[in-house]
């Protein structure tokens, strides 16, 4: 399929729709709004259902071909918010705590989007190894706590570490890890015999739950375009740049692992995206002084569109660029 068709198949996805739609109510100054009380379920749902499915491949899947991408997926958790930081700070001369700020979304991930790229995989008949759940695990944490020690150490003598511990407990005990975590832990002990019971739950209505996140996404991602006039042309840039750069070192790391072709799609894709979950939360605790403008605007209208529309078929071609010269 060539590069045209593959972009086009992604831009015709449900997935992709739903998203455009929550967008054009928005402009259209529609009521149309997920309850929140629905939009919890939706989200329990997702990250429950992909630990769940993570953990029942984690099951079948030894450990001699788990640690090198788990590995890998750590030198990511922490090369990413270094680079994000450094070009936050001396190229965008931005402040300490906003540069940190950076770091902690940009070298975390978005559940969302490692959503979406498995289904844009799944579309192109692409397969990919299961365990890649575990990964999202590992890139949540060290990111975040890397990035927030940072800040606080470049900051006064005043520096309160007592706040990075306050964040890093609430991003632990928070709804993603544990509802990420909980879900490999029960689909591992459970296996496949166990996961085969609540599979007509977890497993077909899967994609029109992901279809109903993307609309309300769409609605909560087009409400901040009017954000985009006072965070300047270097933020726009970043949340384009800094998503192609970081892929190149997922997909990089993830040839260098062992991953398939669309393991290291999904590795890439997964060093590409942005949080905007656990990542605010912790930095609203740690850093109150960054500013939300910059960081909620570049991870989430800048980055998470871009990543969904455009970025996800180019980090297929980047993979296949790169296995075909490494190979």
């Amino acid at each position: 399929m060539d590069s045209f068709a593959v972009i086009q198949s992604n831009l015709f996805s449900p997935v992709v729709l739903c998203f455009f739609l929550g967008c054009f109510a928005t402009f259209v100054k529609s009521d149309l709004r997920i309850p929140e009380s629905i939009y919890s379920i939706l989200t329990i749902y997702l990250l429950f259902a992909l630990g769940l499915k993570g953990g029942v491949e984690l099951s079948n899947t030894p450990v001699e071909d788990i640690w090198m991408p788990s590995l890998a997926t750590l030198v990511i958790g922490v090369a990413t918010p270094l680079i994000a930081i450094a070009v936050a700070r001396y190229a965008g001369k931005l402040k300490i705590e906003d540069a940190a700020a950076l770091g902690a979304h940009y070298g975390s991930v978005s559940v969302v989007t490692f959503i979406a790229v498995q289904a844009f995989l799944k579309s192109l008949e692409i397969g990919f190894e299961g365990f890649l759940s575990t990964q999202v695990v590992l890139l949540e944490v060290p990111a975040i706590f890397l990035s927030l020690l940072i800040a606080q150490m470049a900051k006064s003598e005043n520096s309160d570490l007592t706040s990075i511990r306050t964040a890093m407990h609430e991003i632990l005990s928070g709804r993603s890890i544990l509802l990420l975590l909980g879900g490999l832990v029960i689909g591992t002990l459970s296996g496949a015999s166990g996961y085969s019971r609540v599979e007509p739950f977890f497993g077909a209505p899967f994609q029109g739950v992901v279809a109903l996140f993307l609309l309300e996404m769409g609605i909560v991602a087009s409400r901040r375009f009017r954000d985009l006039k006072s965070v300047g042309v270097f933020v726009v840039l970043f949340g384009i740049l800094i998503p192609v750069i970081n892929s190149i070192i997922g997909i990089l790391l993830g040839h260098w692992a062992g991953l398939s072709l669309g393991g290291t799609v999904v590795l890439g894709t997964l060093a590409a995206s942005a949080s905007y979950i656990a990542a605010p939360a912790a930095v609203r605790l740690a850093l109150p002084e960054a500013n939300p403008g910059i960081y909620l605007t570049s991870a989430l209208t800048i980055t998470f569109p871009f990543n969904l529309i455009f970025g996800i078929p180019l980090y297929l071609k980047l993979t296949q660029v790169i296995k075909g010269l490494l190979q």
